[in-house]
């Protein structure tokens, strides 16, 4: 039976550096070199008031990568078990009332690992050292979570499985998805018996992700940093004060926090400030004093003290995010759709230096010849232009025409991502392009550097996690889909996730080859979303080559190309309309719209294209 509230010790890998003067990156190895600190850790803690210890395992997920380390994590996994259980004394037993729990603790796996591969023999090889419980602790994703936590529940039903999210002052995680989120699905997980968030916030902050929280059926956890850090002679401090740290989380456990403790920069004396708290208010908290992992199951308690049904919930006034949610508006590509008409988007390719004006020129007549929408093309090919988001912003204000930027996950951190995004919204423009981008160009990587902080699907995800927070009005959110792909199986699969993630239509690559209609047909049977077919008029016999050999995502038959060798700019044209009449043609009933891309400002000839679309 496990006893609420439940209070966790604090920080491992700050308290080790402050204690050995060593790099917190060791604090796993202390386990094997430095059993004696470790343990004198573990007493701190318990002496303080904890009634939950982490074994000192954090980062195991992080180190499990080769066969060579698996002997040594297996020694430390068991060893920090067995150093964990030594500490429980029977002076600490009496002081607490009750026998203190051991958790096995696990932190994040390495971004591109499966994650279920780490925490199944890592969760194995702490259930069987004897832990009562297992932590997952600063995810910011669940997967491999629920298999996890369903292997862990075959081996040992009353072993307790905690899932903690990290998330930042936003409610948001390093991968850009919502918090908020991923807690209601960890709470449709059976195995999982408790949930909650730890680390990158301060306790305020986390305090106030905890009150936007709505109401789950689980019990709540919550260990919060003990500030912000600082950098001194290349160590990392934290100058949280332990009874400010103490104030907020013992306010946090009488608005209904069934667990609290502390992560990055708590120490004894924050846990003990927290205890002390807690023994000041002691009967008035709302989180009830027992639960049953077993069962999954509230017990009542029947010692007199106030109670409510669910231990995690947050009061009513509380609940939902500080601004409404607001529902997406019907759009002109939402109206094209639904009378059936085919909508034409049309890409032009943003200057390289300031001059605009030829651009806007552009742009104005691709209106006027009735394109329904602009898109606008984030740093093409991995080489500096004038930014896309912007550019929108403008041909939006000045033309008053429907605008579509893209959005590359290779130049932009979360933090930019989000900023760009509410600024899009600030200026009327709600349609993205979410696309993951073309890689730097060779000679570029030298000196900069991609950054990659999400793929399309996660940055899909964030962006309308954004809405969902009431943060702007929700964006129409479209895709990229490469339907020259030889194995187009893999790419139905990330168009699948894309759209489980939010993506609500697609632009395809241009349309060549008898493949590409094929997989295009595959698409429409397959995908809920909206459908542009991809056109890029061919302008000359250089070009052609140069697409088919040197841009990937191009799929040029043999025979197209060399029907364009030896002729002049007026008999190119003609051969690159009639083709590109042909493909919309063949594709008209697979499409709910056309994606014309402009090759070298040929805005007439796309003119054109776009007069023979509306015939169709």
């Amino acid at each position: 039976m496990l006893k609420l509230p439940l209070i966790f010790d604090g920080a491992y890998g700050t308290f080790y550096a402050s204690l050995s003067g060593r790099s917190s990156a060791l604090i796993e190895q202390a386990n094997l070199n430095d059993p004696d600190l470790v343990t004198g850790m573990h007493q701190a803690y318990l002496k303080a008031g904890a009634n939950a210890l982490k074994t000192n395992t954090f980062g195991l997920p992080q180190m499990f990568t080769n066969y060579q380390e698996q002997a040594i994590l297996v020694n430390k996994a068991v060893q920090q078990a067995r150093l964990a259980y030594e500490c429980l004394d029977q002076a600490s037993q009496e002081k607490l009332g009750s026998k203190p729990m051991v958790f096995g603790d696990l932190g994040p796996v390495p971004a591109q690992a499966d994650p279920s591969q780490i925490y199944l023999p890592l969760a194995d090889l702490l259930v069987e050292a004897g832990v009562d419980g297992i932590l997952f602790e600063t995810l910011s994703s669940i997967d491999g979570i629920e298999k996890t936590a369903r292997q862990i529940k075959e081996k040992n039903p009353d072993c307790v499985v905690i899932a903690s999210i990290a998330v930042g002052t936003d409610g948001l995680t390093k991968s850009g998805l919502s918090g908020r989120q991923l807690l209601a699905a960890l709470d449709q997980i059976p195995e999982v018996d408790a949930m909650g968030y730890n680390c990158l916030c301060g306790p305020s902050h986390m305090h106030r992700q905890m009150q936007d929280l709505p109401k789950f059926s689980k019990p709540l956890s919550f260990m919060p940093n003990a500030g912000y850090p600082s950098v001194s002679e290349r160590r990392t401090l934290y100058d949280g004060q332990p009874d400010y740290f103490a104030r907020h989380l013992a306010n946090m456990v009488l608005e209904g926090a069934a667990i609290v403790g502390g992560c990055c920069g708590t120490t004894p004396e924050h846990i003990q400030a927290l205890t002390d708290s807690l023994q000041k208010v002691q009967g008035s908290y709302k989180a009830v004093q027992a639960f049953d992992p077993s069962r999954n199951q509230v017990q009542k308690p029947n010692d007199g003290l106030s109670s409510i049904q669910n231990p995690c919930a947050c009061p009513d006034e509380h609940a939902g995010p500080s601004q409404p949610a607001i529902s997406r508006q019907p759009d002109l590509l939402d109206q094209r759709r639904q009378t059936g008409q085919k909508a034409i988007l049309v890409e032009l390719d943003p200057p390289e230096s300031d001059h605009v004006s030829g651009f806007l020129e552009d742009a104005s007549h691709l209106h006027s010849a009735g394109a329904d929408l602009l898109t606008i093309a984030d740093n093409p090919i991995g080489r500096p232009r004038a930014d896309s988001s912007i550019l929108a912003c403008k041909v939006h204000r000045e033309l008053g025409m429907e605008v579509l930027p893209h959005m590359t996950c290779r130049d932009r951190n979360l933090n930019a991502m989000k900023a760009l995004l509410l600024g899009l919204s600030m200026e009327d423009v709600h349609q993205v392009l979410l696309v993951t981008g073309d890689p730097l160009p060779l000679e570029s990587r030298d000196e900069v550097r991609a950054v990659f902080s999400f793929n399309s699907r996660t940055l899909a995800s964030f962006v309308r996690s954004l809405g969902e927070q009431g943060l702007c009005r929700p964006f129409h959110t479209l895709g990229a889909l490469d339907v020259n792909a030889r194995n187009f199986d893999v790419q139905l699969r990330l168009a699948k996730e894309k759209e489980a993630n939010g993506i609500e239509g697609f632009l395809t690559q241009p349309v060549f080859s008898k493949r590409a209609l094929a997989n295009l047909k595959r698409a429409r049977a397959e995908l809920s979303g909206a459908i542009y077919g991809g056109i890029m008029p061919i302008v000359s016999y250089r070009n052609a080559c140069f697409l088919k050999n040197e841009i990937t995502g191009m799929d040029i038959p043999d025979d197209l190309a060399q029907s364009f060798q030896n002729k002049d700019r007026a008999e190119c044209e003609a051969i690159s309309k009639a083709f590109c009449y042909e493909k919309m043609d063949q594709m008209k009933e697979m499409v709910d719209g056309f994606y014309l891309m402009t090759p070298f400002r040929r805005v007439s000839l796309i003119c054109d294209l776009i007069a023979y679309a509306k015939t169709l």
